[in-house]
């Protein structure tokens, strides 16, 4: 494993529809020496890029090639059809793969989904990248299958989308060179991960320190209960043992052992 020393920043790249604020926040919150550059890149720019030593770790489309990275799926998206404001399907929630049948369907060549072709008319020719073929629907001519971020990041006020209940899915990961896995990648894990920052696991350097056992107090066993096998209230267990509430008898109703009978009438 490299040492941190030796990466004086860290760079992420993802891949368009990705958004990496709330990870590079608590990165920032937690390694404030350390920069954390962003570089977004196309869907099929991130292997290249890894394979160059041009970034650290990256945010990506599955698959990736196993034999040389590591991955860590993260979420798979909602597949949605793009569609004018005006187009049929916008008075359904979803629509079916059945559906697009009579459709011309965009297939860019930076398509995410592994298919060889979309379902419906193929149009006639395929846009070079997905946003060309956001434009292309609004122009009326087609429409367009994609992950729900893609939707969102290239909206538009005269498109809207529906679930495409039966499609294909996109799954994002994170992934990083297996023999380049750092220090700092690994500390990226762990806020992926959602591990605190007191986390045992990650790297070592995190763990916090054992603490000193202490020896149990006089009149309490080793478990920390009192010696004459009293409970603490509520059932709650408590370092240290149990404690006393301070209220002494005079809190309780009823008589003795009884705990919640009514007061006893004065004669």
């Amino acid at each position: 494993m490299t040492g941190s020393e030796e990466t004086p920043s860290f760079r992420l790249a993802y891949v368009p529809g990705v958004t990496p604020a709330k990870w590079a926040r608590i990165w920032n919150e937690r390694l404030p020496d350390i920069p954390l550059t962003l570089l977004q890149v196309p869907a099929a720019g991130t292997d290249g890029l890894l394979r160059a030593g041009d970034a650290d770790a990256a945010f990506v489309r599955l698959p990736v090639d196993r034999t040389y990275f590591s991955a860590i799926p993260l979420y798979t998206e909602t597949t949605v059809v793009v569609v004018p404001k005006d187009h049929l399907f916008t008075a359904a929630e979803e629509v079916t793969l059945a559906d697009l049948a009579g459709e011309v369907l965009f297939h860019p060549l930076d398509d995410v989904f592994d298919w060889d072709a979309p379902p419906g008319e193929p149009a006639f020719e395929r846009p070079a990248t997905t946003e060309d073929a956001i434009e292309l629907v609004a122009a009326n001519v087609g429409l367009l299958v994609v992950p729900q971020s893609l939707a969102r990041l290239y909206h538009r006020k005269d498109l809207t989308y529906r679930t495409l209940a039966d499609g294909p899915e996109s799954s994002v990961a994170l992934s990083w060179p297996e023999e380049a896995t750092t220090d700092l990648v690994e500390d990226f894990i762990g806020i992926v991960r959602g591990r605190t920052v007191n986390s045992t696991r990650g790297r070592s350097a995190g763990a916090e320190p054992k603490q000193e056992r202490k020896r149990p107090e006089p009149g309490r066993q080793k478990s920390g209960k009192p010696s004459g096998g009293a409970k603490s209230s509520g059932g709650a267990k408590s370092s240290g043992g149990a404690k006393s509430s301070g209220r002494g008898a005079r809190g309780r109703t009823g008589t003795s052992g009884r705990g919640t009978g009514k007061p006893r009438r004065k004669s």
